[in-house]
């Protein structure tokens, strides 16, 4: 049987741009502190976009420079900075998964408050038990129907409709009780 995954090299930057949708979804239901929202895995800047059109002022940064115009900044390695940017209460971001446990923990180093739309495999880890169990992770908004496939960047093939479930993992350093789990809902513009 063949693998149906992609290589790391196929891969590139392991860039899936988030659907519009997704951010909505997550607005509809998530309180957002009132200020600037740090987007660190930006790529060309779909967050920021969708949160721009919302009124959200975000600082887009991400590895690679992607010469977007919905991006601030290229070449700022997350997971090695030592503070946010000024003004900045929240990250808000779908991170690269294969770090997405070393960007939660980055996040919430750096800020009060932490928005990472992650696969719902997430919550399975014995490895992050302490991320995941430290009364922090204030809510798990877990879509009830799936997202519209986020094709890697430079995909030609198939488009189609996404087979992974996914959700919106919210933090907040001053929360301290158990996870609410909500089903949240998208739907095409």
């Amino acid at each position: 049987m063949k693998n149906s995954r992609s290589a790391l090299v196929e891969r590139k930057n392991d860039l899936y741009q988030t659907p519009p949708v997704a951010v909505l979804a997550l607005l509809k239901v998530h309180p957002m502190p009132e200020s600037r929202i740090w987007e660190p895995a930006c790529g060309p800047g779909a967050i920021a976009r969708t949160l721009r059109g919302e009124g959200f002022e975000v600082y887009a940064t991400d590895l690679v420079d992607y010469k977007s115009d919905d991006q601030n900044e290229g070449g700022w390695d997350f997971l090695m900075e030592s503070k946010a940017p000024p003004r900045t209460e929240i990250i808000l971001t779908n991170p690269p998964y294969k770090i997405a446990s070393q960007f939660a923990e980055k996040a919430l180093e750096l800020c009060p408050h932490v928005c990472l739309l992650l696969r719902l495999a997430f919550l399975e880890s014995n490895r992050r038990t302490e991320l995941l169990e430290s009364g922090h992770l204030h809510r798990v908004y877990v879509f009830r129907n799936r997202l519209p496939m986020m094709h890697r960047d430079g995909w030609d093939g198939k488009k189609s409709g996404s087979t992974m479930a996914l959700a919106w993992f919210c933090w907040n350093r001053t929360y301290k009780a158990a996870t609410v789990v909500q089903r949240i809902s998208w739907s095409q513009p």
